[in-house]
């Protein structure tokens, strides 16, 4: 516990003192108190942090008979237990000694030296280097709603303002694209609805502030300070004051909680919703945009299979780009023209990758620079970083890449100055992880630090030639020369060689087997080297610390550098996949029609290896094909084909190339999703209810360029319920003047091909069931018109429910088909039920057994010539007419 833990109980009544006024500045934050070679935590604190961190609880006496509850970590295990802290969306308060304890006069200072919440740390080991983490404040009105989003770990400002009746509906939407990791909005939000849903999105992260943060006198003139400017305008956010109160609210609590991180805000980025697809929570989840519904993680999302980037900061690019498609058709082209020019250029692909690889964090590595935070491995990381940008450069620097500096912006090292050659000349090749031990500047960048570097040198030498001139002197050859940290140089005599030690010797330090001395001479040289090394440190600490602010002063500039980067990243991550899978250039145009041939889903087809994927066409338009009605069994492709429409839209919006044979896709404001069974028991929201609201939203919210997915409508309730539903949705959704949405309509209600008969824009689709010999072939392929079987019982089959199960099924099925009563059941008649239908589950392409299919399966026509290929299918064919004569032969017999 250091020199304060080992005093008396009444030595520790002012120590208490001490550390309830630093716990009265920070009441609902968790103090960690440094008391020698521990943090420790008392009362409440210390009953948090031992629940959550899994730590033993004590308890210590802080004066005459009262105790107090306590645990403690390692202050060298610290960094662990801080991230396990703020994941449990604590905040936490790191209070230091500011002097050694061994030389502090009486109580020990102690200064609270950071203060860590979820929305503020720019430490590399509490992020995930894949996405941003945001800090979001939200300020509200009747009407109105602002939002800003801070990331201090890269240096993002963003600023949006809402308006209108929904204006806190489209405000929570956007937390949820955005998922920040901690929110603050004032005390005296009225609309409770609002903090209820801020809490859902952020469980125990959203922190009420009082009126101190977010009514200050002038959020415009905080805002106008930070940035040294006389106005907002050239931020575009002048005309936005509920966005500049968030913003405002923002820089505040970064005052308050991370102070260095406001240095690394040099700018501010204004948005409009209006510049985005709209993507809702449940259309994100279903289509899984950044995490797949089984497994609740990245992997088999549609941003694991387009993730080809090479950096940290362009895989965070991408998740933007992902969740925030385009709506302006010109921006899409441009990034389009930068995909295609890498899907052409292979080898300007390859080149342009293999320089990005070896990339480290330039954003985050400048925003620790920033906030005072970096190493000199960070700088030596940005400093290689920055050495690998010639080699990229050239590689773009060609007519071939014009569209992608057109669409990333040019590279621009030289607005950089000297820093890069400052890096170059100061920094050690090897630094160490901390600062203030030296080794940090490379030999020859300061006169004054060489010249103390020299005298260090020559009083070590003396003293490594000292061991052996004083054997010589002394005859006594086990003599040595020694060094600790307690007690400085010392010469080591053993105990039997004693008598031969000279007068001049000074007896420093006894020791179980020998004795140690000094000479004055070794004193001088001794206090030569630890004097220059103490200078050495100090010195190459305010070296390094004055080239830090260099990078601090450069961040602007290293950021539009990273930015382009990323950018140059992320397109060139589109255009690996796009050849990988064989996509294609989508035109994206201001039209209302949506015409894709061959489409496939994106992830299902690099997932499912043991079956060809069946590409389908989907056409939709607002003038005769709004509305597809598509029917057939489960498991027979309809989910996968809504699904791969709508995430086709997406991905063409985003700039991406798609898994098609061509596409033809009119701006798409919104993509809807009303997509299978969930709950919400603890709202009190049952399946039905669930499926209820998200169909409410749609019809209330949809637009003429939106498209609405729905998956099997009214289905939660009863059958005549259900079905009544379904109808009324889809003429509403056909009629309704303001909404004519193009919408894919998958549904088991049969009756629901009746609307083609009288809504002229109402299309009948199915899947293609072939029934042959006996049995079911699911062929996954789209086609119009509608059908009036689901073989259900048949799939329940193929998942293995009991034969006694499927053959009852069948009675009760039969009974209602034929419209004979119930009770025919229950009195246990015997019925004559048809023989059950086998059911095939399709491995692609597969038709019925021939001998003839079957070798032309198997030959292998690429590799012939054209004249051996035709003349091996001239064998065939001959092969095929003997057959059919030999068959019409047995059969006249």
């Amino acid at each position: 516990m250091g020199h304060e833990g080992k005093a008396s109980v009444d030595r520790l009544t002012p120590l208490w003192a001490q550390y309830q006024a630093i716990k009265r500045e920070h009441q609902d934050i968790v103090l960690l108190f440094r008391l020698g070679d521990f943090y420790e935590m008392f009362g409440e604190d210390a009953k948090v942090a031992s629940k959550e961190l899994d730590l033993v609880l004590t308890s210590r006496e802080i004066g005459k008979g009262r105790r107090i509850p306590m645990c403690g970590i390692p202050y060298h295990a610290l960094d662990r237990y801080l991230g396990r802290l703020l994941a449990k969306g604590l905040k936490a308060a790191i209070c230091d000694q500011m002097e050694d304890p061994r030389q502090a006069r009486g109580l020990v200072r102690r200064e609270v030296t950071r203060i860590l919440t979820p929305g503020t740390v720019v430490e590399d080991y509490l992020l995930d280097e894949r996405r941003n983490n945001f800090l979001a404040g939200v300020a509200c009105e009747e009407g109105r709603a602002g939002l800003a989003l801070a990331d201090g770990s890269t240096g993002d400002f963003f600023v949006t303002q809402i308006a209108g009746p929904n204006c806190i509906e489209r405000l929570a939407e956007e937390l949820s694209r955005l998922q920040p990791s901690e929110i603050i909005a004032p005390q005296d939000v009225s609309d409770q609805q609002l903090m209820e849903r801020l809490e859902a999105l952020a469980p125990g992260r959203v922190t009420a502030l009082d009126g101190g943060t977010f009514a200050l006198t002038s959020p415009r003139d905080a805002l106008l300070k930070h940035f040294g400017t006389t106005s907002l305008h050239g931020f575009g956010c002048e005309d936005m004051p509920l966005g500049v109160v968030a913003a405002a609210g923002v820089l505040h609590y970064l005052q308050d909680t991370h102070r260095s991180a406001l240095q690394q805000i040099r700018g501010l980025t204004t948005y409009s919703l209006s510049e985005f697809m709209t993507l809702d929570a449940p259309t994100r989840r279903n289509l899984e945009l950044v995490e797949s519904l089984r497994e609740g993680t990245r992997e088999h999302s549609l941003l694991w299979l387009l993730d080809a980037t090479c950096t940290a900061a362009g895989a965070r690019m991408l998740r933007r780009w992902v969740i925030a498609p385009l709506l302006d058709p010109a921006e899409i082209s441009r990034r389009q023209d930068a995909v295609e020019a890498f899907v052409n250029n292979a080898l300007l692909r390859a080149q342009v990758r293999d320089a990005l690889k070896p990339m480290h964090d330039m954003e985050r590595l400048t925003a620790r620079a920033a906030a005072n935070a970096a190493t000199a491995r960070d700088l030596l990381a940005l400093r290689d970083s920055l050495r690998l940008l010639p080699e990229l450069g050239e590689a773009l620097s060609g007519d071939e890449a014009a569209p992608v500096r057109a669409a990333a912006g040019e590279l621009g090292p030289e607005t950089l100055g000297d820093l890069p050659a400052v890096l170059e000349k100061a920094l050690a090749d090897d630094p160490p992880a901390t600062l203030k031990e030296g080794g940090l500047i490379r030999e020859g960048y300061s006169e004054e630090l060489d010249s103390l570097r020299q005298a260090s040198k020559g009083a070590k030498d003396w003293i490594a030639s000292l061991e052996q001139k004083e054997r010589g002197r002394t005859g006594v050859k086990s003599l040595k020369v020694g060094f600790n940290q307690v007690f400085g140089y010392y010469i080591e005599v053993s105990k039997p060689n004693l008598r031969l030690v000279p007068q001049d010797y000074i007896r420093k330090q006894t020791i179980a087997n020998a004795e140690r001395f000094i000479t004055p001479d070794l004193k001088e040289y001794e206090a030569r080297v630890l004097g220059a090394e103490e200078r050495i440190c100090d010195l190459e600490y305010d070296i390094f610390c004055s080239i830090r602010a260099q990078v601090a002063g450069r961040s602007s500039e290293i950021q539009a550098l990273a930015r382009t980067l990323a950018t140059i990243d992320v397109l060139a991550s589109l255009a690996e996949v796009a050849a990988r899978n064989r996509y294609v250039r989508p035109q994206v145009h201001d039209g209302e029609m949506i015409d894709i041939r061959s489409a496939r889903h994106p992830v299902v087809e690099v997932t499912q290896t043991d079956e060809r994927f069946v590409p389908n066409d989907a056409y939709l338009d607002c003038s005769d094909h709004q509305v597809i009605v598509l029917t057939g069994p489960n498991m027979a492709g309809k989910s996968t084909y809504l699904r791969q429409v709508a995430l086709i839209c997406l991905m063409a919006q985003m700039g991406s190339f798609v898994p098609a044979d061509s596409a033809s896709i009119g701006i798409v404001d919104r993509i809807f999703t009303r997509v299978g069974a969930s709950d919400d028991l603890a709202a009190g929201r049952s399946t039905f209810m669930v499926e209820m609201n998200e169909t409410a939203n749609i019809l209330h919210n949809a637009t003429r360029r939106s498209l609405v997915i729905l998956d099997e409508i009214g289905r939660g309730t009863s059958t005549f319920d259900g079905l009544s539903i379904a109808w009324a949705v889809a003429e509403f959704i056909h009629n309704s003047p303001r909404m004519g949405a193009k919408t894919l309509f998958a549904t088991h209600y049969h009756q629901l091909n009746e609307l083609e008969k009288t809504l002229p824009r109402v299309k009948n689709y199915r899947v293609a069931v072939k029934e042959e010999g006996g049995r079911i072939i699911f062929l996954r392929k789209i086609v119009p018109g509608g059908t009036d079987r689901s073989y259900g019982i048949e799939v329940a089959r193929l998942a293995g429910l009991p034969v006694e199960v499927i053959e009852r099924a069948k009675q009760v099925l039969w009974t209602i088909e034929q419209g004979n009563s119930m009770g025919m059941l229950q009195r246990g008649k015997a019925l004559n039920v048809p023989a059950p239908i086998p059911v095939t589950q399709l491995r692609l392409f597969e038709g019925a057994s021939d001998p003839l299919v079957e070798e032309l399966k198997a030959l292998e026509l690429e590799n012939l010539t054209p004249l051996q290929a035709l003349n091996k299918l001239a064998e065939l064919q001959a092969k095929a007419r003997g057959r059919k004569s030999s068959a019409e032969e047995h059969e006249g017999t």
